[in-house]
């Protein structure tokens, strides 16, 4: 009897841990940014968000984990063809986040996948009706494109696409080299313009220079011959305000001797000797013809009689 109580015991004991063990596998506690789609008999029962939930057991269950955070899904490159006839591989990389759970689990199957196809046939229509220059230089354009087409057909599947990026653009090697090679030809012909240019600049400064240095000369030369011309002119001047001055002087001094000598009341025989002294000075001069006077002989005679005066004064012996 005491060995049944023991072994009942025992399958309680068991049964209640077994029942413990399920209550607690039945709480679940769901972390920041996810969300667990939770579905009952096999159908969708609830969305549970960030929190502590209890289980029902046996009757529901998880039926996915879904993140709410922005993801990032690199595709592998795809081949496309531009409309200028030009195969190349385009690899795109897509940013989305999950906005509605349940669609997300129940709208379609595999959704990586989906949304992998959807850009690659969204980026062939894209590109069939660009050429590939433009391809090359429109990646903004394409990006945008891509974005607005995806984010329309994703949100049926509580996915938004918030932006698509083309992450390589390989042509093909032929391609390649051919647009190398026009690159390089592209940069030789601006380093030829750039040295044609240079060379044209340095040839107008060069000629600016010597057409200012020349102008400069002309005027250097100029102001001083104008400075040359008013110093004679200036010269000029001084003398011949020299010479002025000393024929005014004369004149003066002329006019002074005829007022002193008129203030002096000089005599007949005075007057007769000056007239002497001028006709000395006369003769000594470098004249050839020498005009006397009329009046010679009266100055003569009045030559004598100062002589006889000069005589009759002197004392006698």
């Amino acid at each position: 009897m005491g060995v049944f109580e023991v072994f009942g015991g025992f399958i309680i004991l068991v049964v209640v841990l077994i029942i413990l063990i399920a209550l607690v596998s039945c709480i679940k506690i769901v972390p920041q940014a996810t969300v667990y789609v939770v579905e009952r008999l096999g159908a969708y029962h609830a969305t549970w968000q960030t929190g502590i939930h209890f289980k029902t057991p046996f009757f529901d269950r998880v039926a996915k984990k879904v993140s709410l955070k922005e993801q990032v899904v690199d595709f592998a490159p795809q081949p496309v063809i531009t409309k200028d006839n030009v195969t190349m591989q385009i690899d795109t990389v897509v940013f989305f986040q999950i906005t509605d759970a349940k669609l997300y689990t129940y709208g379609v199957e595999r959704p990586m996948s989906a949304i992998e196809n959807l850009s690659a046939t969204t980026l062939r229509n894209i590109i069939g009706e660009m050429e590939l220059d433009s391809t090359l230089t429109s990646r903004d354009v394409i990006n945008t494109k891509i974005t607005a087409t995806l984010d329309t057909a994703t949100d049926k599947w509580g996915i938004k696409v918030n932006r698509v990026e083309l992450k390589n653009i390989l042509p093909p090697r032929e391609i390649q080299d051919a647009m190398e090679k026009q690159m390089k030809a592209e940069r030789e012909r601006r380093e030829s313009i750039l040295q044609a240019e240079g060379k044209k600049h340095s040839q107008i400064l060069v000629a600016e220079g010597e057409k200012e240095s020349a102008i400069l000369r002309a005027e250097a030369e100029k102001q001083s011959a104008i400075l040359r011309a008013e110093g004679v002119k200036e010269q000029k001047i001084r003398e011949a305000q020299g010479e002025a001055e000393a024929i005014r002087m004369v004149q003066e001094a002329f006019a002074e001797s005829l007022k002193m000598l008129n203030q002096a009341a000089p005599t007949q025989q005075v007057l007769a000797i000056k007239g002497l002294e001028a006709l000395a000075k006369v003769a000594d001069g470098k004249s050839t013809k020498i005009i006397i006077p009329s009046e010679l002989q009266s100055l003569a005679g009045m030559v004598t009689s100062i002589k006889e005066i000069a005589t009759d004064d002197a004392p006698k012996a």
